[in-house]
């Protein structure tokens, strides 16, 4: 599994670094619809302005942006009454618009070569987080759907971002103990129940845990179950505190 995971994670990579070379002799076209634009690896202005980044204000605890002033401090209705297990999550974009078309042409058309955009957009995301993180971890999928899929693009992510911060970067730290339905296909209600228990800290990676920070990657921030779940087991193994950033996040009411 780790050799799968490893091997996947850097052929995704060198795929990104050589469809990236081929801008030098071919035009540049946008990422997104593939207009022309005037530098690799760029949007054109009318996909740019479909990205729906998030600022502030926003929940200091979950990351749900606010759509009036709030004090750093404020949380949101849901994070007042319960507390997710991690301690903070930041998302680059909202879930919707070419970031929603990006993402899943980046994990489900094999489309690698945004990779680098938008881990600069996770980095940026993240900036708040990054000074505290020990070890950077993508939430891992399922060894069947990395088979089928052939690359982890939480792992991808990960890397990327991990080489320009002082944190580690340990790609196989976290493993599903079980097969589950995919997140999408279950009501709000049935998410976390379907993500208990999944998730473990590998036992011949046990001892980094401990007393560190960890800063937990994925794609999309949807109820949160699943960051939620990876966290607890985080805490379980010992990490001192789990931040999560995140691609994209969904906010209720908008798709």
């Amino acid at each position: 599994m780790q050799s799968m995971a490893s091997g996947a994670r850097l052929a995704a990579l060198a795929r990104a670094a050589a469809l990236g070379a081929v801008d030098v002799v071919l035009p540049p076209t946008c990422l997104a619809c593939y207009a022309p634009v005037g530098a690799p690896g760029a949007l054109c202005p009318d996909c740019w302005n479909r990205v729906s980044f998030i600022g502030r204000p926003c929940c200091a605890r979950c990351g749900l942006p606010f759509a009036i002033e709030a004090a750093p401090d404020a949380l949101c209705g849901d994070c007042a009454r319960a507390p997710p297990a991690y301690e903070r999550a930041r998302a680059a974009f909202l879930y919707e618009g070419a970031g929603r078309e990006l993402i899943l042409a980046f994990k489900m058309a094999d489309r690698s070569w945004v990779a680098p955009m938008l881990a600069a957009w996770l980095q940026r995301a993240a900036a708040p987080l990054l000074p505290d993180a020990d070890l950077v971890v993508p939430v891992p999928l399922h060894r069947w759907r990395l088979l089928a899929r052939r690359f982890n693009q939480a792992a991808v992510l990960a890397g990327l971002m991990a080489r320009e911060t002082d944190a580690v970067d340990v790609p196989d730290l976290l493993v599903r103990t079980r097969r589950t339905p995919p997140q999408t296909r279950l009501p709000r209600s049935a998410r976390r129940r379907n993500v208990r228990g999944a998730f473990a800290v590998r036992r011949s990676r046990a001892h980094l845990v401990a007393g560190r920070s960890v800063l937990l990657v994925d794609d999309v921030l949807t109820t949160g179950a699943t960051v939620s779940a990876c966290a607890r087991a985080l805490h379980q193994a010992g990490a001192a505190r789990v931040d999560v950033a995140t691609l994209a996040r969904v906010v209720p009411g908008r798709t």
